[in-house]
Order: structure tokens, then C-alpha cells, then sequence
């Protein structure tokens, strides 16, 4: 077998979910469908959150934030599988491949990071009330978001430049859907030791800690509703933290399923069918979470509508 890196391989293979011709034509039907709703669904958060001077604060702010990362989350992965399930290829150009993992990382970290910046934010909001527009003001906003956005694609950077001094093999099979980094690393022909290493020091640092910032923020934050007398004040309080709960364990609840099914099946389809759930189920859900469960979201969701009735 002929081996080589960037200058002997041209492509690789991506094996998909199932290889049944039967199947193809549901797939495309099912993950379409939930493309267009992620889209749509979370370009019509992004709108009335710009178009309504009521949800100009700053976690709306980090909210439209969410929302275009997560729209161009599920851009990165589910385009090229339909392209693919369309014309009956399964190829992907070895810089297309590396490109979808620069990508994918970049945004499924983005994810992760403003889940715990809007942590905080409710931390503030609810535990220290009376200086929330101080401490949240637009500047501290900003250098939040720009922050997340260095480290992450510095981070993911760096995981590229050291997978591409790897080896491949000519006609590298990856058992899923998108290119995914271990999955990619997985395939390779050549020691992955070093990446391997990496990657697990990354992921406890920007896992780990995200995770660990959520948790505090609101275990403060259940402290201060058992401090509050008023109940009114404790439903208040709490239903401005029900959606980002959601939110946060389906983020969490789908990536720990995904890991779990690697670690107790080790069949690569199984896998590649859990993490359906996180790249693309809860992109979708997400701007229903947030739309349903808030007043003024769904308000100026109304108010967005109400302006384009006429045109139409």
C-alpha cells in the first residue's frame, strides 16, 4: 500500500452513516430538513434580537453570539454529507478534510465557551444585580467574545499544524459523516502520540474549566434563590436560567453520549450516528429552547414577524 502525506494524498473517504442505497434518499430528506430549521431557526433569533432595542443587553448580546456560531456550526458538516449523499461520492479533498476539522473544532469549542460566558452572565445578573450594567458593560462584553475567539482558534490551529506533519495512507477510510479530529487521527499511518497527548491536555483544559465555570456560576446562583423571601422573585430569577440549563445539558448530555458509546461499543457507525445528536439535534433545538421558554424573545420574535407579514 502506497503511503504518503499532503503531497501523495489527494483525498480521503468519508464512509458516512450507512451504506445502504435505500437509505440514501431518507438521510437526505431527514438531515435537510434539519439543516433548514437550524438555519432558519437561529437566523430569526439573531434578527429580532438586532431589530428590538428591548433585548439589547448583554446576554442577548452573547445570545446572537450562540446563534451565528451555532449556524455556522452546522455549515461545516452537514453541506458536504448532503453534496455527497446527492452525487453518490463519498470523497473529500485531503485540504477539504483538514479544513472541516479546523472548522468543526473552532465552532463546537466556540459553543462551548459562550454556554459559560452566559453562565456567568446569569451569575451576575442574579448574584450581584445592583452592579450588572457596570460589570456586564459593552466594552467587558466584547473583550469576553474576543477572548474566546483567540484562544480557540489559536488552539485549533495548533491541532491542525500538528496533524498535517502526519501520514496517510492512500484510500484512508474515516468511518463518519464529517472529518472529525479523532476520527482523522484514527486513520493515520504514522505515530499520533504527540497529537494524541495534545488533544487530551486541550481537551481537559477547555472542557474541563468551561464546565467548571458553569457549575460554580450556578450553584451561586441556586444559593441566592434559597436567600430570596419573595417566590415571585425566585420565579423570576429562575425562569431567566431555564433555557441556558437546557441548553447546557443537551450540550453536555450529547457530547458525554457520544463519548460514551466510543468507550462501550468501539463500532465507529454507532458513534458517528450518536454525534447526529450534537452537531446537528441541538443546533436545531436550541433556538426553540430559547424562543419558547422567553417572553422576550418570543415578543420580539412576534414583532420580527408582524414587520414581514405585509411584505409578503
Amino acid at each position: 500500500m502506497g503511503a504518503g502525506n499532503q503531497t501523495g494524498v489527494s483525498q480521503f473517504l468519508l464512509l458516512g452513516l450507512s451504506d445502504d442505497p435505500e437509505l440514501q434518499p431518507l438521510l437526505f430528506g431527514v438531515f435537510l430538513s434539519m439543516f433548514l430549521v437550524a438555519m432558519l431557526g437561529n437566523l430569526l433569533i439573531i434578527l429580532a434580537i438586532s431589530t428590538d432595542s428591548h433585548l439589547h443587553t448583554p446576554m442577548y448580546f452573547f445570545l446572537s453570539h450562540l446563534s451565528f456560531v451555532d449556524i455556522c456550526f452546522v455549515s461545516t458538516t452537514v453541506p458536504r454529507m448532503l453534496v455527497n449523499i446527492q452525487t453518490q461520492r463519498k470523497d473529500i479533498s485531503y485540504i477539504g478534510c483538514f479544513t472541516q476539522v479546523y472548522f468543526f473544532m473552532v465552532f463546537a469549542e466556540m459553543d462551548n465557551f459562550l454556554l459559560t460566558v452566559i453562565a456567568y452572565d446569569r451569575f451576575v445578573a442574579i448574584c450581584q444585580s445592583l452592579k450588572y450594567m457596570v460589570i456586564m458593560n459593552p466594552h467587558f462584553c466584547g473583550l469576553l467574545v474576543l477572548t474566546c475567539w483567540l484562544i480557540i482558534l489559536f488552539n485549533s490551529l495548533f491541532h491542525v499544524l500538528l496533524m498535517m506533519r502526519l501520514t496517510f495512507c492512500i484510500g484512508t477510510e474515516i468511518p463518519h459523516f464529517f472529518c472529525e479530529l479523532t476520527q482523522t487521527l484514527n486513520a493515520a499511518c504514522s505515530d499520533t502520540l504527540i497529537n494524541n497527548i495534545c488533544l487530551y491536555v486541550a481537551t481537559v483544559l477547555l472542557c474541563m474549566f468551561p464546565l467548571t465555570g458553569i457549575l460554580y456560576s450556578y450553584s451561586q446562583i441556586v444559593s441566592s434563590f434559597l436567600k430570596m423571601a419573595s417566590t415571585e422573585g425566585k420565579y423570576k430569577a429562575f425562569s431567566t436560567c431555564v433555557s441556558h440549563l437546557t441548553v447546557v445539558s443537551l450540550f453536555y448530555g450529547t457530547g458525554l453520549g457520544v463519548y460514551l458509546t466510543s468507550a462501550v461499543t468501539h463500532s465507529s457507525q454507532r458513534c458517528s450516528i450518536a454525534s447526529v445528536m450534537y452537531t446537528v439535534v441541538t443546533l436545531m433545538l436550541n433556538p426553540f429552547i430559547y424562543s419558547l421558554r422567553n417572553k422576550d424573545v418570543k415578543g420580539a420574535l412576534a414583532r420580527l414577524l408582524s414587520l414581514g407579514a405585509p411584505c409578503l
